[in-house]
């Protein structure tokens, strides 16, 4: 009997480690990937593996609102502003929010 008990324990932890992992991934500290926090507002499809995200990143008054373009294999910002200015129009569709920036 005693020679199963290590088999058991090990075959114990393999099953732990997918359910670890998948705790640690919806985890309030995965979900921000930085110390200072950070949330998707707006996020629109453009195409296969294309798309664009309004993120907050920051707090208080260097709290910014980051314009970004991704895709399968890149980032890039497009734009910053804050928050307070997009503020003004909750209601506002993602497109006319990109537009209000426009001269």
């Amino acid at each position: 009997m005693s020679s199963w008990l290590p088999l058991f324990w090990f075959l114990a932890i393999l099953a732990l480690i997918p359910l670890a992992l998948w705790l640690l991934k919806r985890s309030p500290v995965m979900a921000t990937g930085m110390p200072g926090g950070g949330r998707v507002i707006a996020s629109q499809y453009l195409g296969p593996g294309q798309r664009l995200l309004t993120v907050e990143v920051g707090e208080g008054e260097q709290r910014r609102w980051l314009l970004l373009g991704a895709t399968a294999h890149h980032i890039s910002l497009l734009g910053e502003q804050h928050p307070q200015v997009l503020a003004e129009t909750p209601r506002a569709g993602f497109a006319a929010l990109l537009h209000r920036g426009r001269p």
